[in-house]
């Protein structure tokens, strides 16, 4: 990967739907370029996929939270597939530490957060919890 591969990853993360023609113009390249390198990415798993980034005032409106997990190991993968089938789970992140995942959810509400709590409490091969609030995000990229 190079400067330009960067630069255009740089200018999609700011906003996936720029058009090829705009990112052309902005990398001051050819749009056959910028076409042929986002080929690249994507055949290279680079790119994985286009995504929609909520607006701040509706993931304001939801309880978020990271919950360090500790599991018991050899039931980690059974885990894995429990956890990103509970709908308010939007991100899980295998760490080093303490603690063996790490969750972040995404729930309507303050009772809504404990229900998603008590699920994953009561998954088999879950062996402790602890869950903080994000109060506010500071950025995100």
């Amino acid at each position: 990967m190079n400067s330009l591969d960067q630069r255009l990853l740089n200018a999609l993360r700011a906003d996936a739907r720029t058009s090829v023609s705009e990112l052309a113009r902005l990398l001051d390249v050819s749009r056959s370029t910028v076409q042929s390198r986002m080929a690249r990415l994507r055949a290279e798993g680079i790119i994985r996929g286009y995504t929609v980034v909520l607006a701040e005032r509706y993931r304001r409106g939801r309880m978020r939270a990271h919950v360090l997990i500790t599991t018991r190991q050899r039931l980690t993968a059974r885990l894995n597939r429990q956890l990103e089938a509970i709908p308010e789970i939007i991100a899980l992140h295998a760490i080093s530490g303490e603690f063996d995942l790490i969750i972040e959810v995404a729930a309507e509400s303050p009772e809504g957060l404990n229900h998603v709590l008590d699920q994953v409490g009561a998954l088999e091969g879950i062996e402790r919890t602890q869950t903080s609030v994000i109060l506010e995000t500071r950025f995100s990229r």
